[in-house]
C-alpha cells in the first residue's frame, strides 16, 4: 500500500525588510492554513449564517441548572442541545464546549454529557464543569442522539460524498457554529472559551481548536491519532467512516493540524494500550508540537499525558484536566 507523504508545514515567505514581524508572518500563515483545512471539509453551509436557539425547558439537576435547547446551527437539520449552568453564579462565565464521543452509541449523543459513558470518569461532565464555575454546552452531532437514524453513519457519508460534502466536515461545521452561538449569550465570557472531548469528541476538539482561535483552551482525550502512522500499522478499521476526509493526508499531518492551536493551551491525554492512537504516532506528534510551542514562546501551553490504559479516561487524567482548566481558562 502506498502511503501519503508527510508534507511540511507551509512556511511564511521570507521578508527581507527589517520591518518584518515574525509574529505577524506566523498569523498570516496560520490563517492561510486554517482556510486550507476548512476547504478540505467539503461544501458547507455559509460560515457566516446566523445561529438561532430555542429554549425548550430548564431542569434543576441539584448542583446545576440544565437548559434543554434546540439549536439551528446549519439551516438544514436542528441540533438538540444541553446547556449546563452552575447555581449561584451570575455574570459572564468561562464556558466549555463539550463534544460527545461515538462508541457506537448513536442513540446516546449529548446524553453522555449528563449521564456519562463506561469509558469516562466521574463525575459526569455536566456536573464536573459546572462545579468549576463554568457553563458548558453539548449538542447532538449529526447522526447521534435525537438526530440518529438507522444506518445513519454509512448512509449519511455516502449521501454527503455524492453532493460534494464530507460527514466529518458537517460535524465540525456544527461545532464551529456552536461557538458562534456561545459568544452571543450574555452569560458567556467570550474571552474564556474552551473545548473538551473524548474519542470522536477529542477529534472534534482538535479540529475546532485548530480552526477557531476563539477557543483559548483545548483538551482532547484518547484520539490524538497520527494519521500517517495509523495507515502504516493497518489501523484504519478502528475509526468509523465519519472520521475520513478526502485528500486530507496530502496537505496535513496530525501534528501540522494541531500546530494551528498553538500557542493556545492544549492538553492531550492518551492510553498507551489504545490501538486508536499508536505509540509511534504519539511520539511523532508530541515531538513536533514541542517544537511548535517552543518556537511560539509558550512551551508550557502544550502537554501530552500518557496512562497505562486503553481507550478510557483515568481518575489521574480527570484531575489533570481539572488543573489545566483552572490554570489556563
Amino acid at each position: 500500500m502506498l502511503l501519503a507523504t508527510q508534507t511540511p508545514l507551509v512556511q511564511a515567505k521570507a521578508n527581507s525588510s527589517p520591518k518584518s514581524d515574525p509574529k505577524i508572518d506566523r498569523q498570516t500563515d496560520d490563517a492561510s492554513r486554517r482556510q486550507q483545512l476548512y476547504d478540505l471539509m467539503g461544501k458547507l453551509p455559509p460560515r457566516d449564517r446566523k445561529v438561532n436557539a430555542k429554549l425548550v425547558a430548564t431542569e434543576d439537576r441539584g448542583t446545576y441548572l440544565l437548559d434543554k435547547l434546540v439549536l439551528d446551527l446549519n439551516g438544514e437539520e436542528a441540533a438538540p442541545a444541553y446547556f449546563a449552568r452552575p447555581k449561584g453564579k451570575t455574570g459572564k462565565l468561562p464556558t466549555v464546549l463539550f463534544n460527545h464521543s461515538h462508541g457506537g452509541g448513536y442513540q446516546i449523543g449529548k446524553t453522555e454529557f449528563i449521564e456519562g459513558r463506561e469509558y469516562l470518569g466521574k463525575p459526569v461532565y455536566a456536573e464536573f464543569l459546572t462545579s468549576l464555575g463554568y457553563n458548558a454546552l453539548c449538542f447532538d452531532a449529526w447522526i447521534f442522539g435525537e438526530r440518529a437514524r438507522p444506518q445513519a453513519e454509512l448512509e449519511s457519508f455516502k449521501d454527503f460524498i455524492w453532493h460534494g460534502r464530507v460527514l466529518w466536515g458537517m460535524m465540525v461545521y456544527d461545532a464551529l457554529k456552536a461557538v458562534d452561538y456561545l459568544v452571543t449569550r450574555p452569560d458567556v465570557d467570550a474571552q474564556r472559551l474552551a473545548t473538551v472531548g473524548m474519542s470522536m469528541g477529542s477529534s472534534t476538539a482538535q479540529w475546532a481548536g485548530a480552526l477557531d482561535p476563539r477557543l483559548k483552551v483545548v483538551v482532547d482525550i484518547c484520539c490524538l491519532t497520527d494519521w500517517h502512522t495509523l495507515l502504516e500499522v493497518g489501523g484504519l478499521k478502528g475509526h468509523g467512516i465519519y472520521y475520513y476526509v478526502p485528500d486530507l493526508l496530502n496537505h496535513f499531518t496530525t501534528a501540522q493540524m494541531n500546530a494551528l492551536i498553538a500557542p493556545r493551551a492544549h492538553l492531550s491525554l492518551a492510553g498507551t494500550q489504545d490501538k486508536l492512537t499508536p505509540l509511534k504516532g504519539l511520539d511523532i506528534v508530541e515531538a513536533e508540537l514541542v517544537k511548535t510551542y517552543t518556537a511560539a514562546g509558550h512551551p508550557e501551553n502544550w502537554r501530552l499525558l500518557r496512562y497505562d490504559v486503553g481507550h478510557q479516561e483515568t481518575p489521574e487524567g480527570r484531575e489533570a484536566i481539572r488543573q489545566w482548566l483552572i490554570t489556563k481558562l
